[in-house]
């Protein structure tokens, strides 16, 4: 049985796809969980609190931090979203969550990247955890910024932070492209309750991604952290190639050949 290992720990974006799986899934791990989203959220259940904020609002955000000591942080608007919500919610959102956690004293950081921030590496290209950004969208342009952000805060101030880029975490792959970068659920809760719990994370870059034979990323230099994925997309491939499965919008020619698929064709 896994021993409490935080005081008060802080889940943005709880209301979200991912959030409303850790919600529950990482309460053990700590005395006291702090679920927050711009959306309304369920009820708190024993142990928890749950507190609706705007993440811009740097106030509302170091109200969140107050007594916090271990941040999952999901909150983030989606790849298609305008500019000037990217700006407001996963730029301006990371900053504050980052500066009032270094005001509040809290240890880890443990922040959802993403693979839209290596979108336009080319698919013949298998990447490990050392690989710059190379953004495909504005979306991965604000994970960009947001892995940049938590070395900047790990070098100056000793918060430890796990970047985890995420794939496709879905309940299951639907087409090709995701039999590369698919994330089930269990091993995303799994990958985050790991960053949670080792020793020590320093700053890590870490791929979200399933057992898949497909994939294009690599752990091998964060194995410390003992993420073991047990799920693998390889079960649905037969599936998926007797289906046809078309891509789930027209792919460019460019695109096609991209890790980010035709999120790369999102203008600008």
């Amino acid at each position: 049985m896994t021993t409490t290992r935080w005081r008060r720990l802080l889940i943005t974006g709880a209301a979200g796809r991912l959030g409303s799986h850790l919600r529950s899934d990482l309460r053990d791990l700590a005395e006291h969980v702090r679920a927050t989203d711009l959306r309304a959220l369920p009820p708190a259940t024993e142990g928890e609190e749950v507190v609706q904020a705007d993440l811009s609002d740097m106030a509302a955000v170091h109200a969140l931090l107050e007594g916090v000591d271990a941040v999952v942080h999901l909150g983030a608007v989606m790849p298609q979203a305008p500019w000037e919500a990217v700006l407001q919610a996963n730029i301006i959102g990371s900053f504050n969550v980052f500066e009032a956690a270094r005001q509040a004293g809290a240890k880890r950081i443990v922040f959802a990247s993403s693979h839209h921030a290596i979108g336009m590496y080319d698919r013949s290209q298998p990447l490990d955890s050392g690989a710059p950004p190379r953004p495909g969208n504005l979306y991965g342009l604000s994970k960009a910024f947001g892995e940049n952000l938590a070395r900047m805060y790990h070098d100056k101030h000793g918060i430890e932070v796990a970047c985890l880029r995420i794939g496709s975490c879905f309940e299951q792959p639907t087409d090709e492209r995701m039999l590369s970068t698919w994330l089930s659920h269990a091993d995303m809760v799994q990958l985050c309750r790991r960053c949670l719990v080792a020793p020590a994370v320093g700053y890590s870059v870490v791929y979200g991604v399933s057992a898949n034979s497909r994939s294009w990323w690599s752990n091998d230099k964060v194995d410390f952290l003992g993420f073991a994925p047990q799920d693998s997309a390889d079960a649905y491939a037969q599936d998926i190639a007797h289906a046809g499965v078309p891509a789930s919008a027209p792919l460019s020619a460019r695109a096609a050949h991209l890790q980010g698929g035709r999120f790369t064709d999102l203008i600008p």
